[in-house]
């Protein structure tokens, strides 16, 4: 049986004909660049997240990179973040000319443990940056308290987490002063090619990322600012359009695929030597949350499953494993950030973070898109059960 890690095909095939009446539109109207088509997304994704300002960008990491432009991050700040992440949550702070400063994570949940946080600020911090990897929220609330004691700015990197939901019902990047939203093609909500958003509260706020995103003009030729072309296609904004609508189906289908593997590795008896995600779900979901250290302190997490990682031994061999026998899988990631070869210059060695360098040996992600079936959930978890024998 070939299981794929994701099947795009097949979500575009059921809403093909919407999806070509969106180009024809925008083949229609000339407008290529923003335009009505970006306004409109824009005002529906603010509406979905439940924010006041949506801005269209050209990419998820270009919507990091002009919120810390503009927050005024300057060389020799300092930006602290995760230590697993994929690569633009530490890049486009060293892009800045500033410091990474990097925090471990938690086991359960891959996101960066904040009550590691304070020992890291120091008088050149401006922004705390959390990443809510795998589509979960991180534990926030420790995280804004920490701003508030200390003035500085949140920046929520959401871009796998694009409707998520916190304890209090809060929507993934609406909690800090701004969150930041991927639409690459592998999201839960993709475009046909690169595409990202930031949400926010503050107008001021919204108004300098609309204005940083046309190269800083404002008005047209006339530059008061220094900004980039960050500017988001129509015909990627047309597109989203279309998806967003089903985007509410297809989390719960994730979130359904998620309570089945979890059924699966238990009726196969794999729950010991497989660790599982934790997922805390709200009460109206089924079955109840697993019990967790995490679900101890009072948090209730809507996960929606852009990834479903397990934690493994022999993690390579298993991949090859499954590969061989057309299971295809995902390694997210297979080095922490401050291991990269291009942050040597920041000094931190092998056993600094070692969460996250766990996470990098041991995480696998299986495939949960939408569209694939229980029978190729057990035909996965019984190939893992045959590679461990």
């Amino acid at each position: 049986m070939k299981v794929p890690i994701l099947d795009l095909n097949a979500q575009h095939k059921k809403i093909e004909e919407e999806i070509n009446q969106a180009i024809k539109r925008v083949c229609a109207s000339g407008q290529f660049i923003l335009g009505d088509e970006v306004a409109k997304f824009e005002e529906e994704i603010a509406s979905y997240c439940k924010v006041d300002y949506a801005i269209g960008v050209s990419s998820g990491t270009d919507s990091l990179l002009v919120s810390l432009m503009a927050l005024g991050i300057a060389p020799g700040d300092e930006v602290i973040t995760s230590a697993y992440s994929f690569f633009a949550t530490a890049g486009v702070i060293s892009r800045l000319s500033a410091k990474p400063v990097f925090v471990d994570i938690e086991p359960e949940t891959f996101n960066i443990n904040p009550f590691l946080i304070e020992e890291k600020i120091t008088g050149k911090t401006k922004a705390l940056l959390p990443v809510h990897l795998f589509g979960q929220v991180a534990e926030m609330s420790p995280v804004m308290q920490l701003a508030e004691k200390y003035n500085l700015a949140v920046i929520e990197d959401s871009a796998q987490a694009i409707g998520a939901q916190y304890k209090d019902e809060r929507i993934a990047g609406t909690i800090g002063d701004a969150g930041c939203l991927s639409f690459f093609p592998t999201k839960n909500l993709g475009g046909f090619g690169d595409g990202g958003m930031v949400l926010t509260r503050d107008k001021k706020f919204s108004e300098k990322i609309r204005i940083l995103r046309v190269h800083g003009a404002r008005p047209k030729y006339y530059h008061k600012v220094i900004g980039g072309n960050f500017r988001l296609d129509s015909l990627q904004a047309a597109i989203l359009r279309v998806k967003l609508k089903y985007l509410d189906e297809w989390t719960e289908k994730r979130q359904e695929n998620g309570r089945n593997y979890r059924q699966i590795f238990i009726e196969k008896g794999l729950e010991e030597l497989v660790h599982l995600p934790k997922a805390i779900y709200h009460p109206h979901l089924t079955p109840p949350p697993l019990r967790g250290r995490i679900e101890e302190r009072g948090i209730r997490n809507y996960h929606i499953y852009n990834q479903f990682v397990i934690r493994v031994k022999k993690r390579d061999q298993l991949k090859e494993f499954l590969e061989e026998n057309g299971v295809d899988t995902a390694i997210y990631y297979p080095i922490s950030l401050p291991l990269q070869e291009c942050f040597k210059g920041l000094g931190y060695r092998s056993g600094d973070f070692p969460q996250a360098e766990r996470a990098a040996k041991e995480t696998l992600a299986l495939p949960i898109y939408p569209e694939i079936t229980r029978e190729m959930q057990g035909y996965v978890v019984e190939k893992i059960k045959e590679f461990y024998g």
